[in-house]
């Protein structure tokens, strides 16, 4: 295939998830025209951004194990994008952010939409409970989307048990995430292990490896998936966390420096703390999770940061994994094309600018 085909590839997919969007509508309209908001809300919200990375990663993971292009699995890979969805609807609550890629987040529509309505209640409290019923939909439905590919039933049995753990990891990493945050646990240990669970597996790896399940890839392929998408994922994230602090809002869809007013305790703040004098250690420490921190403030912690050599450290760490998870790629037995796709999609995740 040609390197056009990875935006035929988004064509398709999106062509996948509006189709499937549509007929879960007409479910919701049947049980009540209230839940017509919701249907639209949540194809807004997985129709209106992203890059479909996980869906790509996971379709070229199939092809590359030999397995045949079909519309089954586009289907299939698109009920990714569902998970997605769901992680970051949660996110968006636990973090308590205003802006998703530069819209309301979903809890802040709902919570606006209470209040211009004059409810009863808690506009707050309504938008939350609305947001996590909504991101729990998402999950439910990413299961959905995979039954209703049109696999055959060995392929499924074969993909169950990596889309199932995938789920259990996200989840995992999401609570270890708020964990952190609220325990103020700085160390390098417990950042890697969020970015790993939290993000780097269900980005690369386990796409890669549910491609490669229904296409009945051999033992010696998946290790190689492995090989590769974990470090790749890792430095996915790990950009996505430099792009937290030092992001243009223009480009990320967030506020500058979000990151630090959540308190996330990442990869790149636990290296600032590891290396910082006691001072600047106590002021990262009395500004983080901050929700008043002003520019000012943020301008203060982007410059310990800088200073410590975090920076610096964690785009290293980025390069490395990066070249770690190419020079693995290398050395697998691809088909199709695969290798120069994944190669593609591992720079378009590592070097991205939002």
């Amino acid at each position: 295939m040609s390197p056009v085909d990875q935006a035929d590839l988004r064509q398709r997919v999106d062509k996948a998830l509006r189709a499937f969007l549509s007929q879960q509508r007409a479910l919701l309209l049947d049980i009540d025209p209230a839940l017509g908001e919701v249907a639209d809300t949540i194809a807004d919200f997985v129709m209106g951004g992203g890059k479909r990375l996980r869906p790509a990663f996971a379709y070229w993971g199939f092809r590359g194990a030999g397995g045949l292009d079909s519309d089954q699995i586009t289907w299939a890979v698109a009920a990714l994008e569902f998970v997605q969805a769901s992680a970051l609807i949660h996110d968006d609550v636990m973090d308590d952010s205003q802006l998703r890629r530069g819209e309301p987040a979903v809890h802040r529509r709902y919570a606006t939409r209470h209040e211009s309505r004059d409810w009863a209640g808690d506009p707050e409290a309504f938008g939350g409970g609305a947001a996590i019923l909504l991101g729990d939909l998402c999950m439910a439905w990413s299961d959905e989307m995979l039954h209703e590919a049109g696999l055959d039933l060995a392929a499924l049995r074969r993909a169950r048990p990596v889309f199932d753990l995938m789920r259990t990891e996200v989840i995992a990493g999401q609570y270890l995430d708020l964990h952190a945050q609220a325990s103020r646990d700085t160390s390098l240990r417990r950042a890697s292990t969020v970015a790993r669970y939290k993000s780097a597996k269900y980005t690369v790896e386990r796409p890669l490896l549910l491609g490669a399940a229904i296409a009945d890839a051999p033992a010696e392929l998946r290790r190689a998936y492995s090989d590769f998408g974990l470090p790749v994922g890792e430095a996915f994230q790990l950009r996505d966390d430099v792009l937290g602090v030092f992001g243009d809002p223009a480009t990320t869809g967030k506020p500058a420096g979000d990151d630090l007013r959540e308190g996330k305790r990442t990869y790149l703040v636990a290296a600032a703390f590891e290396a910082a004098p006691a001072q600047e250690a106590g002021i990262l420490t009395d500004g983080l999770g901050r929700k008043d921190l002003d520019h000012a403030g943020i301008e203060r912690l982007r410059e310990i940061i800088v200073s410590t050599g975090a920076l610096d450290r964690t785009e290293r760490r980025i390069t490395e994994l990066t070249e770690a998870g190419l020079a693995a790629l290398e050395a697998s037995p691809l088909a199709d094309g695969a290798e120069r796709m994944l190669t593609d999609l591992a720079l378009a995740a590592t070097r991205r600018a939002t």
